[in-house]
């Protein structure tokens, strides 16, 4: 399923549709007509050609009629001529004038002729062409020629010639015909017309002598003399030729055997094989063959996958049985005029649509353009740019209204979001309140504002800001008093809103209550009063808006009041009641952090009571060390301008720059003493030493009561006690580690220790089993033992766990030099500490503080503003050579605020005075440490020097040192000794 934020490949822009759709309505239109028009013209040619057919067939019929008829009262006229009924060829030639007039009056008339019972026969033929004339071996000037048989009674014998006339009916030459063979009697013509009182015709047949396509007329006269005319067809194939309807039209004339009698190519009537007859009309073409042995379906044909259009006629004229007419037109020609105006009309259909496609897209470009730039707007309102330039005016009317609503829905998002941005981007809480009325009056174009709000658990609203004509008010010098929502003492617009989301009513200065002064302020006796409610995230009720508009009486008091107005004034005010209780939850949660924040703080120092208030001083100190930076003109510090929320990460980091300490053990922390664990081994050694005393007063008696001599024995006695004090009063100041220890006092200890004593009990029973792990390293001895008295033991030294350990390649940076082992307990180790009390796995932990801090920092979900948090508490024990910790970093590598922490950690640590391993030193011992420690490049110099110069340590002194420790101080000389004067 396609992204609705992502649009689907298979959408194309509008004025593509338009511009398809457009083209698909020419198309559709053009193929429309195109079909209505071809089935038309269809139509219209269809019925042209029934009525082509109907002509076609009337002119053949009148061509016959035309053809025969003339013949038919020739023969009527010439079969009674007294010449006709004469003996012999003499008399008979009478009848050459009139055969001859009648031959030419009738072009179609190939001959005229008689025929005699007794077998005469008398033609007079025309002589029109010269094949006929070479046929017959006429002269070439000869017209007619008349062929004349006579048969003699009585022998049989038959007289055949020949006699040819010119034009003027002069004879030109005689020719004998020998072995005629010709009797009119055996002919079809001749014996029909003797049965047939009227005239017959004959079949249509070829001609004996002149090889025509012909029919014969004939007609008996009254003696028995029957009288014939050869009538040829060949102006009736010419006829047809005529009304051929398209270049592969077939029409054939044919008679009742299915001979063709004419064709428009007369050449295929007649077949001369071994004899001369006429061709069948189905063998002239497959179409004619197809209609005439098949059975068309109507008036059309299939042969051979193309279409043809038939029609079939009978006439009585042209024979016994008379003809058929057959005519065949190929559809595609018939139609060709249809195909031809349907291809004109697609391509002109085709060249309107590619003349119309540029202007259908230009069109349609010009009436999606507003469109596209509505989407521009609309992409641009999703983007939040409200500066977007309005989309132009559409022709369309609802194009420009959409165009009109975007504006409006633009402008009033617009101001929305400006709101809402302007609101959100406010942290502080009052001036939020000013901006939420000043902005809600704006919107309204009220003249005054005012919000009321509640107050933790309790119903009451009470007035939290006033504006009048834009300025902000003070709500005491308006006399504005706090409201039950729903007691009867509160005013009616009150309780009508208190049941309601938003309210809008009219006051009269006498109802106005207590707001009858911001009535007077802004000059008006009556006001037109706009309430909304203030709901947080819980649908809960945190306070009132209250807009007062002038009451002028005019309509725009009524525009200032249209539902959208008051909708969008609601929506307005949603987005300040979240702010505000969005900046009331983040005030409470920046106080539960700081009580938090404290609340650890508190809980380090009160894990040891000798550290108690280290984590409280440090965060002042640095506060006044940063406020000092802040506030000097000097290069170093120029670019220090903390905002609220670099304050803010300066504080929690200074509150918690040693909550590492939680998993420091407190002996360690609070170790006075170089034996001190959980409680001070001194004891342990003090009681070995009261054992060895106890052992010389044993041996000063045992030697006693052996004889021994009392006063040498008491001198070697007080000797050994008086020895035995001095070691253990030497050991009882190592174990104080107040001053550094010299090499002499070194190899002392060294000889104290070697010293034995006896111990008769067991040490591995009683004790834990974790300490038995350790003594299990050694087997057990064999009592009594003489052990040292200052002991190394293999159960002193305590293995580290392999997750304590921290890597090279850490994420952090950290570079700890981790000690083989966790604590080593050795007593001799222990007291041999040269400075200070901590072994140097016990400082390693102390150390490891620094470790934690960091991680447990790192592992908070600070906001943003708060990332510097543990960078700032992580460096106070850096020093500017790189020689610190945990990661040995340099002074570039440090932000200003982690050096500050670096001097406020360590004055403070060098003047508390509830440390137990130390005694407080006064300012001047402190500064002058701290002088040295600046010219060794560990604390930071320029920082240093604004501690002295700004005297931050005197204010920190008069508040947290003892008036012991508050003595003259030296700045000069301090900064001499520093390194930072000459």
């Amino acid at each position: 399923m396609p992204s609705p934020l992502h649009p689907d490949k298979r959408r194309f822009p509008l004025h593509v549709h338009i511009s398809v759709m457009f083209t698909f309505l020419l198309l559709l239109t053009g193929v429309v007509l195109g079909i209505f028009n071809y089935r038309q013209t269809t139509q219209v040619i269809l019925s042209s050609s029934e009525k082509v057919f109907e002509r076609i067939e009337q002119d053949v019929r009148l061509d016959l009629q035309s053809t025969y008829v003339p013949i038919r009262h020739l023969l009527s006229l010439l079969a009674d001529n007294p010449a006709a009924q004469a003996d012999g060829l003499e008399p008979r030639l009478a009848l050459l004038k009139p055969f001859s007039q009648a031959l030419k009056d009738n072009p179609n008339l190939a001959s005229l002729y008689l025929g005699y019972a007794n077998g005469d026969f008398f033609m007079v033929r025309p002589l029109r062409g010269d094949a006929l004339k070479k046929l017959l071996n006429a002269p070439t000037t000869a017209a007619y020629q008349v062929w004349s048989i006579e048969r003699r009674a009585g022998d049989n014998q038959v007289h055949s010639q020949s006699l040819f006339y010119d034009a003027a009916l002069t004879r030109i030459s005689r020719q004998d015909l020998a072995d005629e063979t010709y009797d009119p009697r055996s002919r079809t013509w001749f014996s029909s017309a003797l049965e047939d009182p009227n005239q017959i015709t004959t079949d249509p047949y070829v001609f004996f002598s002149t090889h025509n396509v012909g029919t014969t007329l004939a007609r008996r006269s009254d003696n028995g003399v029957v009288m014939g005319a050869d009538l040829t067809l060949a102006e009736l194939s010419a006829t047809l030729a005529k009304h051929v309807v398209t270049p592969a039209t077939e029409i054939v004339l044919f008679d009742a055997r299915g001979n063709a009698i004419a064709y428009p190519d007369s050449r295929k009537l007649i077949i001369d094989d071994q004899t001369v007859h006429l061709s069948k009309a189905a063998d002239l073409s497959p179409a004619i063959g197809a209609l005439l042995t098949g059975h068309p379906e109507g008036n059309r044909l299939e042969v051979n996958g193309r279409q043809w259009i038939v029609a079939r006629s009978s006439m009585q004229e042209g024979g016994p049985q008379g003809l058929q007419l057959a005519l065949l037109v190929p559809e595609d020609e018939l139609l060709v005029d249809a195909y031809r105006m349907r291809w004109q009309g697609a391509l002109v259909t085709l060249a309107i649509l590619l003349l119309c496609l540029p202007l259908g897209w230009l069109t349609s470009r010009l009436l999606v353009k507003p469109l596209h730039a509505l989407v521009e707007e609309a992409d641009a309102i999703r983007s939040f740019d409200f500066n977007f330039p309005a989309s132009r005016r559409s022709p369309v009317l609802e194009v420009d209204q959409l165009s009109l609503s975007m504006a409006r829905m633009k402008e009033s998002l617009g101001s929305f979001f400006r709101i809402t941005d302007s609101l959100g981007a406010e942290t502080r809480f009052a001036p939020l309140l000013q901006k939420v009325l000043f902005e809600t009056v704006k919107i309204a174009q009220a003249q005054a504002g005012l919000i009321y709000l509640r107050e933790g658990d309790d119903q009451r609203l009470e007035p939290h800001g006033l504006i009048i004509d834009g300025t902000p008010e003070a709500l005491s010098s308006f006399d504005i008093q706090g409201h039950e929502p729903e007691s009867s003492q509160s005013p009616a617009w009150l309780l009508q809103l208190s049941r309601t989301d938003n309210l809008v009513t009219h006051l009269g200065f006498e109802q106005a209550g207590d707001l009858q002064r911001v009535l007077l302020a802004i000059d008006s006796p009556r006001v037109h009063l706009i309430g909304i409610r203030l709901r947080n995230r819980h649908n809960e009720t945190v306070g009132l808006l209250v807009l007062l508009l002038a009451d002028s009486g005019s309509q725009s008091d009524l525009e200032k009041l249209r539902p959208d107005r008051i909708a969008f004034l609601q929506a307005v005010s949603g987005a300040a009641a979240v702010s505000i209780e969005s900046q009331r939850l983040q005030a409470k949660q920046k106080q539960l952090l700081d009580a938090f924040i404290q609340l650890l703080a508190g809980a380090i120092d009160a894990k040891s009571p000798y550290t108690g208030g280290h984590c409280q001083r440090v965060p002042a100190l640095t506060l006044m060390l940063a406020q000092a930076a802040a506030a000097s003109e000097a290069p170093a510090f120029s670019g220090y301008q903390p905002s609220e929320d670099e304050w803010e990460a300066l504080h929690i980091a200074a509150w918690l720059h040693d909550c590492g300490k939680v998993t420091t053990p407190e002996y360690v922390v609070d170790k006075a003493t170089k034996l001190e664990t959980l409680n001070d081994r001194i004891h342990e050694i003090r009681t070995r030493f009261e054992v060895l005393k106890r052992d010389a007063w044993i041996g000063y008696w045992q030697a006693l009561a052996l004889g021994g001599d009392a006063q040498s024995l008491a001198e070697q006695r007080n000797a050994s006690l008086a020895a035995l004090d001095d070691d253990f009063a030497f050991v009882a100041r190592c174990n104080m580690g107040s001053e550094a220890m010299a090499g002499a006092d070194l190899q002392r200890l060294n000889l104290i220790a070697q010293r034995t004593w006896s111990r008769t009990l067991d040490d591995r029973i009683g004790v834990s089993w974790e300490e038995n792990r350790r003594q299990a390293a050694t087997a057990a001895p064999t009592l009594p033992v003489n052990e040292p008295l200052l002991g190394d033991k293999p159960e002193h030294l305590f293995e580290r766990a392999e997750a304590e350990l921290i890597p090279s390649e850490n994420p952090w940076g950290f570079k700890l030099d981790a000690p083989r082992y966790k604590y080593n307990r050795g007593e001799l180790y222990n007291l041999s500490i040269v400075r200070g009390t901590l072994t140097r796995e016990e400082r390693y932990v102390i150390n490891h503080h620094m470790v934690q801090t960091i991680l447990m920092l790192s592992h908070l979900p600070f906001p943003g503003h708060l990332n510097s948090v543990a960078e700032i508490a992580g460096g106070h024990h850096e020093k500017m050579d790189g020689t610190g910790y945990p990661k040995q970093l340099k002074r570039e590598e440090m932000s200003l605020p982690a050096r500050m922490m670096a001097i406020a950690d360590i004055f403070e640590a060098l003047t508390a005075a509830d440390r137990p391993y130390k005694k407080a030193k006064s300012l001047s011992e402190a500064l002058g440490i701290m002088a040295t420690m600046c010219r060794d490049a560990h604390i930071d110099p320029e920082l240093f020097g604004l501690f002295i110069n700004e005297r931050i340590y005197l204010r920190y002194a008069d508040q947290f040192l003892t008036p012991q420790q508050i003595d003259a101080v030296d700045p000069l000389g301090l900064l001499v000794k520093a390194g930072l004067a000459a």
